[in-house]
């Protein structure tokens, strides 16, 4: 429940306990449906970010700063000229609903004081920014509503301002028991869409959630429920509601970010993360939820361009292995140029098959060579001596072209390894680096001096042991990781693909370390979906590398094979020091 109304609400009496008397300095609009507001307050600079972003529609302070293009947005201007060095009035929630309304109190171009308000509708693609005047007109809004849009509600600047339609729905703060179980029974149904249905601004989870806290199932059917008891013990939920706390995050499996609540939910069992405010973890969730888009467009696009150049690579073997096959049958060209050469004698223009004895075995068994009737017996020897010629250059460069190819498919799947275990911007602006400088990828084209990232760092576990294990993410990683460690060190490698190096740091390494060292090897590597991988161990000072190979290419020696079936639990099972 990133952004209902229930979220809405604990925003609200933060924002309004932040930002009230506080000063507008600054307006800044990042994003087409973003807007910044950086206010003066209570001694303090607040970054308050409005949002109407179709899937990210919220409002919340925020610590991440953003910057605004070159040439502000019509809407930008606008909101500088009529909020510039305004004080915050008043933050309210409208009704319960997913409206938030910000009372800020402006000097207009006459010296005059006027009342004027910034109004968020979080209504996923309907959601808007509005500012309207203290008489109820639209000044503008960041997504103008005409009738082409919406014949029932028009956001137009100049028309009187009128909130979304309403649904009906009971205001959860001014809600009384007895009206909470006259919906309810109206509403019938089992008793989290009843909720859910009766109060404005409840989404599913906090329907359900509210289910959790009064005691009752959701699932339950009202007609079998005591309904003034239930909505009795709804309408205290609603009153304890605005002390609760504190907000958390809801983490995934792998740690990710899932969702963010108000306080802890008690109707799901997963783990979470509490912050001190309710724009904390907003901030918190937004922040982790758009950094891993951005790399997943961003990797998506390295991904379709390495798929791309790896298919051309593939082609351009095929052909190779064509052209390869088709210079077999040189020898027999020089092979029949000769035999003619000798039987010249014999031989007259005109014949469409040269019968020589073929000197070539030992019988001399005699042989039928096809012949051009328009040449000459010399002129059809020349032939076969040009083509014999023509096929051993053929070989010669197909053998060339198919060793590149090869070369360049296995850089390239190293590559798409590489990207499938990036988790940060280093390690992707590093993999979009190595692939400009092969030729692969474009070079971005930019007027501002590109800023120089930190080198990305490799992933780190403890083993069961407590000895320090490193993973490699990327070529350069692998590189830096190997050529940096001690030379009592264990290395470990997927024999003959694509795959992480990884390095034990211990000179005597325990047989749980190497298997669970192996097990990440194999795992971080192609062969991750494969029954079994063959895994290389040897000590970092028998790895060498070849002087002008690609970065993360090693050779090795005193190698010891172990065959690990990649396990995803056995992984997590692990401890993970840095992913």
């Amino acid at each position: 429940m990133p952004m209902d109304g229930v979220m809405l609400g604990f925003v609200a009496r933060e924002l309004d306990a932040k930002l009230r008397d506080g000063r507008i300095d600054r307006v800044i609009q990042p994003e087409r449906d973003e807007i910044h507001l950086l206010i003066r307050a209570q001694g303090e600079n607040h970054r308050l970010v409005l949002s109407a972003s179709a899937n990210a529609a919220r409002v919340h302070l925020s610590r991440h700063a953003k910057t605004g293009p070159m040439e502000p947005p019509v809407f930008c201007m606008l909101l500088r000229k009529y909020l510039g060095a305004g004080r915050v009035q008043q933050v309210r929630r409208i009704a319960g609903d997913r409206i938030l309304e910000i009372e800020i109190q402006a000097i207009s171009e006459m010296g005059d004081t006027v009342s004027r308000t910034l109004v968020v509708e979080i209504m996923g693609r309907h959601s808007n920014i509005i500012l309207r005047t203290g008489e109820g007109r639209i000044v503008d809004a960041v997504r103008r509503v005409d009738e082409d849009i919406s014949r029932v509600r028009q956001v137009l600047p100049g028309l009187p301002y009128s909130y979304p339609p309403s649904q009906g729905k009971l205001d959860p703060d001014k809600a009384g028991a007895q009206d909470i179980a006259q919906r309810l029974a109206q509403a019938g149904g089992k008793l989290e869409k009843a909720v859910g249905a009766a109060l404005a601004g409840f989404s599913p989870q906090a329907a359900r959630e509210a289910c959790a806290r009064i005691g009752l199932d959701g699932q339950a059917l009202i007609s079998e429920l005591d309904i003034d008891s239930a909505a009795h013990a709804l309408h205290a939920y609603l009153a304890a509601m605005p002390e609760m706390g504190p907000c958390v995050v809801t983490l995934g499996e792998d740690g990710v970010p899932a969702d963010v609540y108000p306080f802890a939910p008690m109707h799901l069992g997963v783990k979470t993360e509490a912050y001190d405010s309710p724009s904390a973890a907003l901030d918190a969730f937004f922040y982790e939820r758009d950094r891993r888009d951005r790399m997943h467009q961003r990797a998506a696009s390295l991904a379709h361009t390495l798929k791309n150049h790896i298919e051309r690579c593939e082609k351009k073997i095929a052909l190779q292995n064509e052209a390869l096959e088709g210079a077999a049958r040189m020898e027999e060209y020089r092979k029949n140029g000769e035999l003619i050469q000798a039987n010249l004698y014999r031989l007259k223009k005109g014949e469409a098959v040269a019968r020589v004895e073929d000197f070539y075995r030992e019988d001399c068994a005699p042989i039928d060579i096809p012949m051009d009737v328009s040449l000459s017996p010399a002129q059809n020897a020349q032939r076969y001596f040009k083509r014999y010629q023509k096929a051993r250059g053929a070989r010669t460069l197909a053998a060339e072209q198919k060793q590149k190819a090869e070369q360049e498919l296995a850089y390239l799947e190293q590559m798409e390894d590489d990207l499938r275990k990036c988790t940060d911007a280093a390690g992707l602006a590093e993999l979009r680096a190595m692939l400009e400088k092969s030729g692969h990828v474009r070079p971005t084209v930019s007027r501002a001096k590109p800023r120089k990232e930190a080198p990305s760092q490799p992933m780190k576990f403890r083993s069961s042991d407590g000895i320090e294990i490193e993973v490699g993410k990327n070529a350069l990683q692998n590189e830096r990781l190997t050529m940096g460690a001690r030379g009592d060190e264990l290395w470990l490698h997927a024999q003959k693909m694509p795959g992480s190096h990884v390095l034990v740091h211990a000179a005597d390494v325990p047989e749980r370390t190497l298997m669970e060292a192996a097990m990440l090897a194999a795992y971080y590597s192609k062969g991750v979906r494969s029954a079994q991988v063959p895994i290389d161990a040897t000590l970092r000072r028998y790895i060498k590398k070849p002087g002008g190979t690609p970065a993360g290419f090693v050779t090795y020696t005193h190698q010891r094979t172990l065959y690990i079936t990649p396990d995803e639990r056995a992984v997590r099972q692990i401890t993970c020091l840095r992913a």
